[in-house]
């Protein structure tokens, strides 16, 4: 009786310099190879493991195959107010003041394109799954939420937006114009019937929502207990802002009475559907209450060092068992969209604050990918290259001058070294770039749609 034949794989990455899997075992296979079929990784292995046939071999010689990288926190609709001159030297709060008149101004088309050409951005960072904190909607705007979806179809990537609110304006104590905030009840049926309308719970999906009000300072607290009784009932996950910097804290003690984190334990979100943006602020004591909790942080180093908002304690955070992933915020306060940089910059940031030995670039590629699916729920499904998961790579070429004599360690060359941005990037096992090209026809109209977006957006066209 013959032997059954062997499944053809759809796309074989093969030959890799290295192969780090991150997986449960972290396994690092010199001159390995990753399959991908059907869009899930069905087969991964080293140099003497036999391969499979494919339709589509794809040569890694010279690079390190990483899974594809996770964003876990942005404000995509930033990026029409990139390196805004004179926001450079405000900290937190008078920054979103200043910024908020302009923001009001966004509507459908400025989402679609504003959304379109961040994911663009990160993708040739390496990044395959992206969520978005679209926390604005100016009344009369149309569906935004949609519009940046619609984004994200377009170009192929896994994407988590979050229906984020805000319902406190400057006459409440908040600090946005009353013309961009809605009221709780309004916020929480929109939220329930964006959830409705797009969330896919299949395993391997590419959208799913979560619940994102967009931080203490401003929503009411009765909105943030509904909210989180809303993903409980719904079984979404929630995401806000929290312990951003010192002003955020003073905030809490003297609206609230508490920190922080005695504000999410008291409005119910203090669980492990929660992952929080930033989390500068906690003290030892509340960090590993969180990680008891099993409340997971998205780090924004970038973002912490232009508002001058702080050093977050990201080793004590995963010491603690919270899962903390990389976000690159928003685009007009980190101004660049590369996951890349921000895994440079959180293993630099922690050496610096717990000494030399405290992180390295393992370390940084663990918070970019498997600490990512922790923040958004899917642990085991994306951030892992492991037979089931999703076909999300990036392959990153470790020659040129940029790597000479780096050698001995690929995976400290491919963070040490650099700038760098992916070769390859491949989610679903289709290529979103490739040999470092975005793989979109339409790259140049969509840049010339946000020139002229961001120049009415910024009051330059007048």
């Amino acid at each position: 009786m013959s032997n059954p034949p062997t499944p053809v794989a759809d796309l074989l990455i093969r030959n890799a310099r290295l192969v780090a899997t991150v997986d449960a075992g972290r396994r690092e296979l010199a001159g390995g190879w990753v399959a991908i079929t059907s869009g899930l990784i069905s087969g991964v292995g080293g140099s003497t493991d036999p391969q499979p046939a494919a339709a589509e071999i794809l040569d890694a010689t010279d690079c390190l195959v990483t899974p594809g990288l996770i964003n876990t926190h942005h404000h995509m609709f930033q990026n029409l107010t990139r390196a805004y001159p004179p926001m450079t030297k405000a900290p937190l709060f008078g920054w979103l003041q200043s910024l908020y008149p302009l923001w009001s101004a966004i509507d459908e088309e400025a989402v679609f394109t504003s959304a379109w050409i961040a994911l663009a951005e990160l993708a040739l960072s390496g990044c395959t799954t992206s969520t978005d904190h679209l926390y604005l909607h100016p009344r009369g705007a149309g569906d935004l939420l949609g519009a940046e979806i619609t984004a994200a179809k377009d170009l192929g990537i896994r994407f988590h937006p979050t229906r984020g609110s805000m319902s406190l304006s400057e006459k409440d104590g908040g600090l946005p114009p009353d013309s961009v905030v809605q009221d709780d009840d309004e916020i929480l049926a929109q939220s329930e019937a964006a959830v409705l309308r797009h969330h896919d719970r299949s395993h391997g999906a590419m959208l799913r929502i979560a619940i994102a009000p967009c931080s203490p300072f401003t929503v009411t607290e009765q909105l943030m207990v509904r909210a989180a009784e809303l993903a409980e009932r719904l079984d979404v996950r929630l995401h806000t802002h929290f312990a951003e910097n010192s002003e955020d804290h003073d905030f809490s003690l003297a609206t609230y009475g508490c920190t922080p984190t005695e504000y999410l334990e008291r409005t119910g979100w203090c669980t492990d559907r929660t992952w929080v943006a930033h989390c500068v602020m906690p003290s030892h004591d509340e960090v590993h209450r969180m990680g008891a909790a099993g409340v997971a942080a998205a780090h924004c180093p970038s973002s912490n060092l232009i508002l001058a908002s702080g050093l977050a304690p990201v080793v004590d955070m995963r010491a603690a068992g919270m899962h903390v992933g990389l976000g690159v915020d928003g685009s007009s306060s980190a101004d660049a969209g590369s996951l890349w940089l921000e895994a440079r910059q959180a293993m630099l940031l922690a050496k610096l604050r717990n000494g030399a030995d405290a992180a390295d670039a393992r370390m940084s590629l663990e918070i970019a990918t498997v600490g990512g699916a922790g923040c958004l729920g899917r642990v085991g499904e994306i951030g892992a290259l492991a037979v089931g998961a999703t076909g999300d790579v990036a392959v990153w070429s470790l020659t040129g001058p940029t790597f000479a004599g780096a050698l001995a360690d690929p995976i400290e060359a491919w963070l040490r070294c650099g700038p760098t941005s992916a070769r390859d990037t491949i989610a679903n096992g289709k290529f979103l770039v490739r040999d470092g090209q975005l793989q979109s026809t339409d790259l140049d109209e969509r840049l010339a749609d946000h020139r002229r977006i961001s120049m009415r957006i910024q009051h330059l066209d007048d």
